[in-house]
C-alpha cells in the first residue's frame, strides 16, 4: 500500500510546484515515489523539466512520473469492463463497442483518475504517490466517490428490497437471470458476485480516504486574501469527504506566522520562491508530510454520551445544515453533503440537539 498525498488550493498558488518538490523530497528519502499529474496542458512537463507520458516512467532515483490522459484511461477501463461483462454474462453486449471511439463525458475525468490511483496503489511498485490534480472541489468529489457510492449502494439496496414491485417480480427474476448470467442467482439483487466485488472495492477506497496514514491533503496558499479564503473553504469541504488535511503551505513567503491564526490548529509552513533552477531550497523547507495523522480528524463518535462531532473549519453556522429525513443523518456544508453512517448504538435514533461551536458541529441523540 502507498501513502497518497495531494494538494488543495486556489489556482495560481503554486500547487504543482509544491507537488513536484514533495515528490522529490520523498524520493531523496529513499522512498519509491510516483508523481501523478492530471492537468492536460504542457505546464506540468515544463515545470518538471521532463517529457512525461501516459504510463509511468522513471525520471530520477526513486522517482517516476506519469501524466494522466483521460482518453487512454478510458480505453483501458473499457476493456476491463468488457472483460467483467464476459465473465458474468453468457452473451456479452458490449463487445461490439470499442474504447477508441468513446468520448469523455463531464465527470469521467475524476472517476478515471481515481481508478488510476487505485491501480498505481495496488501495483506494489510505489511507497508514495503524489497526486497533482485540480486541487479544488472536483478533486474532493473525486476522493469522495467511494463514500458517496457506498451510500447509494446501502440506501437503494434497502429501498429496492422493501418495495412491493421487487417482492412481486423477484420469484421470476431467478430463472431469467440463470439463463443470462454465468453465476448463480441468490434472489438478492445486491448480493451478486459483481455487485459485492464493486461494493468491497468502494469500501476499501472509503477506508483509505478516511485514514490519514493512507491518504492526506495539504493546503497551498499565498498571502492573497482570496487564496486564503479558498484554502479555508477547501479545508472544511475536505472534512465532508473524510479527507484529513495535515497542514498549510504558505507559498512564496518566508514567514507563515501572519496567517497561522486563520488555520489553527494546523501547522503553517512558509515556502520560498522557486527560482526555476534549484529545487533543494524548496525541498528542505517542506514539512514532514507523514505527520498528517496528527491533524484533527473529520468525525468523532462518542457512544457513551450519544454524540457525534464533525470538524467543519472554514464555515460558520449559517453555512451548515443538519438533515434527518431518512435513516441516516445528513450534514450539508458549503456545496458538499455527507451522509453519516451511525454505529449500531446510535442508528435509528432521532437527533435531540445540535450546536456549532469552535468549528465543530456537535450532534446529540
Amino acid at each position: 500500500m502507498s501513502f497518497i498525498l495531494t494538494f488543495l488550493g486556489k489556482g495560481g498558488t503554486g500547487r504543482t510546484t509544491v507537488a513536484i518538490a514533495a515528490a522529490k523530497q520523498f524520493a531523496l528519502q529513499g522512498q519509491r515515489t510516483l508523481l501523478v499529474g492530471q492537468d492536460p496542458g504542457p505546464a506540468f512537463g515544463l515545470l518538471l523539466g521532463a517529457s512525461v507520458g501516459a504510463t509511468p516512467q522513471e525520471i530520477g532515483a526513486n522517482l517516476s512520473a506519469v501524466h494522466l490522459q483521460s482518453t487512454a484511461l478510458m480505453e483501458s477501463s473499457w476493456e476491463e469492463l468488457k472483460r467483467q461483462e464476459a465473465q458474468y454474462l453468457r452473451t456479452p453486449i458490449l463487445k461490439a463497442v470499442y474504447g477508441q471511439e468513446l468520448g469523455i463525458l463531464p465527470g469521467m475525468d475524476g472517476a478515471l483518475a481515481l481508478n488510476a490511483l487505485r491501480e498505481f496503489d495496488g501495483s506494489g511498485k510505489y511507497e508514495v504517490i503524489v497526486y497533482d490534480g485540480a486541487g479544488d472541489l472536483s478533486t474532493l468529489r473525486m476522493l469522495g466517490m467511494p463514500e458517496i457510492a457506498t451510500w447509494y449502494f446501502r440506501r437503494f439496496r434497502k429501498v429496492v428490497a422493501d418495495s412491493d414491485l421487487w417482492k412481486a417480480v423477484s420469484p421470476f427474476v431467478q430463472p431469467v437471470a440463470a439463463a443470462v448470467l454465468n453465476v448463480n442467482w441468490s434472489g438478492d439483487l445486491f448480493d451478486q458476485p459483481a455487485m459485492q466485488q464493486s461494493n468491497n472495492l468502494l469500501e476499501r477506497g472509503k477506508a483509505a480516504v478516511n485514514d490519514p496514514s493512507r491518504v492526506a491533503a495539504y493546503l497551498v496558499t499565498t498571502q492573497d486574501a482570496a487564496a486564503i479564503a479558498t484554502a479555508k473553504y477547501l479545508w472544511g469541504s475536505a472534512q465532508q469527504v473524510g479527507l484529513t488535511v495535515g497542514g498549510v503551505i504558505l507559498n512564496q513567503s518566508s514567514d507563515g506566522s501572519a496567517i497561522a491564526p486563520e488555520f489553527a490548529p494546523l501547522p503553517v509552513t512558509a515556502l520560498p520562491n522557486y527560482p526555476g533552477q534549484d529545487w533543494q531550497p524548496l525541498i528542505e523547507a517542506l514539512p514532514d508530510f507523514t505527520q498528517a495523522s496528527q491533524a484533527p480528524r473529520a468525525i468523532a463518535v462518542n457512544i457513551a454520551e450519544r454524540k457525534v462531532a464533525l470538524f467543519l473549519p472554514g464555515f460558520d453556522k449559517t453555512q451548515v445544515k443538519l438533515i434527518q429525513s431518512g435513516p441516516e443523518v445528513t450534514v450539508e456544508a458549503g456545496d458538499q453533503r455527507r451522509n453519516i453512517a451511525l454505529p449500531p448504538e446510535l442508528s435509528g435514533r432521532q437527533v435531540t440537539g445540535a450546536k456549532f461551536q469552535d468549528s465543530f458541529l456537535i450532534i446529540s441523540f
